[in-house]
């Protein structure tokens, strides 16, 4: 399914300054006089669910591993900087294990160097741990058969 651009909002014009619209003034000057105006931000979260590919206490510490062929858009993968910061770092930490580190990320532009962010390379900006399968830690492989 092709995506389809999201129209532009209009740009405001004469609006005053710290408000949204014309309406959102005219409110503010007559029936909402007593009332703050954009007095503070408040955060949110939005609840979402994450079941990560493979799960293992190492160390006294919950392991999430997540096995990725690669990225698919932005979406995806700013998706794992949010797990990582609802996690508590001293029990459970999120691992990538990339089937190929170091293939370019989607939507990697070309560096003056002619190359492209790599999904190592996101990793490591964004403090992840990763390996390959060639880098698994011994520790964390079964016994070959």
């Amino acid at each position: 399914m092709k995506r389809v651009p999201r129209k532009p909002r209009p740009k405001k014009t004469g609006v005053p300054k710290g408000y949204d619209s014309l309406w959102e003034y005219g409110i503010h000057q007559t029936i909402l006089q007593d009332w703050k105006h954009h007095w503070d931000k408040i955060e949110y979260v939005i609840q979402r669910k994450y079941e990560p590919d493979f799960v293992k206490k190492i160390d006294g510490k919950t392991i999430l591993l997540e096995a990725k062929g690669r990225f698919w858009d932005h979406a995806e993968y700013s998706k794992y900087i949010h797990i990582r910061n609802s996690l508590n770092p001293n029990y459970t930490e999120l691992v990538f294990l990339f089937q190929k580190p170091f293939s370019p990320m989607p939507g990697a532009t070309v560096r003056k160097n002619g190359t492209k962010r790599t999904h190592a390379e996101w990793a490591e900006t964004n403090n992840f741990t990763w390996y390959s399968e060639d880098t698994l830690p011994d520790t964390w492989r079964n016994d070959e058969l």
